[in-house]
């Protein structure tokens, strides 16, 4: 199906079309699957949560939250991926709060975020560290965003943000330091 018939089915669903989302689902499963992949990669072996459910609990969110006026494939990815996200950080965060005080493993952003995205422990650790600079820069965060947790290309970010890709390998770069120096700190404090 053509980039433009899912921005159509993405803007029917979003103008309270609800048989679109259903019709839109089969069409980018395998792109989600790619996505949550992704996401699943930065994760521990064992994790209770396998990629096909993360696609469903997307899906139940998506399906249960308010109408969004979607511009094109590529904003929904992009917005999947985030909400992917937020999903693995939650139950990160409910996985922490179970051990009480036993304290999670200190990663460094370059064992979290290398191109190779190899298991963090301690996501919930990489997640704080991004919202501080989305406050700082929301760009940079969403570079990081749809990098690490999206597994997006250079060219597949330029294109959902509006940049050239330079100025995605520019922010990936900075971004990329950041956070390390950021997650650094963070350890320091806790030792």
């Amino acid at each position: 199906m053509a980039a433009s018939d899912v921005t159509t089915l993405l803007r029917a669903w979003a103008h309270g079309d609800t048989g679109a989302l259903d019709q839109l689902v089969p069409i980018v499963h395998r792109e989600l699957h790619r996505l949550a992949r992704a996401c699943m990669a930065a994760e521990r072996t064992g994790h209770t949560l396998q990629p096909t459910a993360l696609i469903n609990e997307a899906y139940l969110r998506l399906a249960g939250a308010p109408p969004v006026d979607w511009q094109d494939r590529a904003h929904f990815f992009a917005m999947s991926a985030r909400l992917m996200r937020r999903i693995l950080v939650d139950v990160a965060r409910a996985r922490r709060s179970l051990k009480r005080g036993a304290g999670g493993a200190i990663v460094s952003l370059e064992d979290a975020m290398s191109v190779t995205v190899q298991r963090s422990s301690d996501l919930v650790a990489v997640d704080l560290a991004l919202e501080a600079l989305a406050a700082l820069d929301v760009r940079k965060s969403r570079v990081v965003e749809l990098r690490f947790f999206g597994g997006c290309t250079v060219e597949e970010i330029a294109h959902i943000l509006g940049v050239s890709p330079k100025t995605v390998r520019r922010d990936w770069y900075f971004a990329r330091s950041w956070l390390r120096r950021e997650l650094r700190r963070e350890a320091a404090r806790g030792a």
